[in-house]
Parts: C-alpha cells; structure tokens; sequence
C-alpha cells in the first residue's frame, strides 16, 4: 500500500526519510485555523487529522495517509509564523530566557483505522539581547517558522536546553510515527 505524507513542509519531507519507506507528498488544500482557547495539544491533533483525512477522502487507491501539524506554545498561548520581522522579534523576546513547549500532532489513517496523537518536547531560551534578536531575524529564518525560530539551523544558538524529542521540535517525531506505522499499519521501517 503506498504512503503519502500530507505536508508541504521540506523538513517534514527530510525527517521522515529516515523511515527508510518509500512515501509519496501531497498536500493537504484545507484551512488550518485555530479556535481561541482550545488547548495547543488539540490544536495540533485536530489540524493533523484535518490535514491527513481531506488527503485520504480524494486518494483514488488504497493509500496510509500521514498528517502532522507543529505549534509552539508559552503560556498554553500559540505563537503561529510572524506575518512581519517586528513580530518575529516580539515573539522572539517573549521566548527569551523562558521554557516553552512544541506540540506535534499526527494522525495516520488507512481510510479504515486513524490514529492520532501528540508529541511535547519542552525548549528553553537562553536571555536574548535585542542585538542577537535582530541579528536572528535578519538571516530571514524565522519568517517560515512557527514561533519565529527553527532549532535545526541559526535558531539552535537560540536554545539552552530541551526536555523531550528533538525532532518534535523540528516538525516531526519520527521514532513515534514509526511506532504508529508499525503496531497500527503494519508498516515495515527501516528499524
């Protein structure tokens, strides 16, 4: 049965070929809005299943359909992707010298079973100064990222430390999805 991976982002795409499966992209052409005071870990649970059942419902052949979706939360608050550099660096010095929390969903369906779940890795900031702010948000990193940093690249000198899955916090807890393709699908992975 193929796999499809419901994501247009091209870390999702990196991380989940250390699977060693073959797996197809398509992504999901649905809305992905937040519903104010909804928790972070349902958020990211309810957009993932959103994202991989509207793939499943136009698949043609039988297909596993993954969907994921990552948020980053301070204060159960969702800091999405800055639409301007003045509110990457506002949310920037709100992360600063705090410990936030990246929330993973993913849902993986058959058309038949779904299963979805979240992943919690905990990230704390070291004290920012308003230069390194700037000098941050002028290498244009943080205009596509979720909370206005990405830890695989410039936004790891960002971090003091972590408490949980890294690559959670990069937009795909792999050793988990491998748990779910396997005990639930019956997908063979690399390990």
């Amino acid at each position: 049965m193929k796999i499809i991976l419901a994501s247009a982002s091209p870390r999702r795409r990196e991380l989940i070929k250390n699977l060693g499966i073959e797996y197809e992209v398509k992504t999901a052409d649905c809305e992905e809005e937040t519903v104010p005071g909804e928790h972070p870990k349902d958020t990211v649970t309810r957009l993932s299943r959103t994202k991989a059942l509207w793939v499943a419902e136009r698949e043609t052949e039988p297909a596993i359909v993954i969907g994921a979706d990552t948020v980053v939360a301070i204060d159960d608050e969702i800091l999405g992707k800055p639409a301007s550099r003045d509110e990457a660096a506002k949310m920037l010095r709100e992360l600063s010298g705090r410990t936030h929390r990246v929330y993973t969903g993913m849902t993986v369906t058959d058309g038949n079973k779904t299963v979805s779940e979240y992943v919690r890795t905990d990230v704390k900031f070291y004290e920012l100064s308003d230069k390194q702010i700037e000098s941050y948000v002028n290498t244009g990193e943080p205009m596509d990222k979720a909370g206005a940093y990405g830890i695989q690249e410039y936004g790891s000198l960002l971090v003091e430390s972590i408490s949980g899955d890294y690559f959670n916090v990069v937009g795909l807890p792999v050793s988990r999805l491998r748990r779910v393709l396997n005990e639930n699908f019956g997908v063979k992975t690399l390990i």
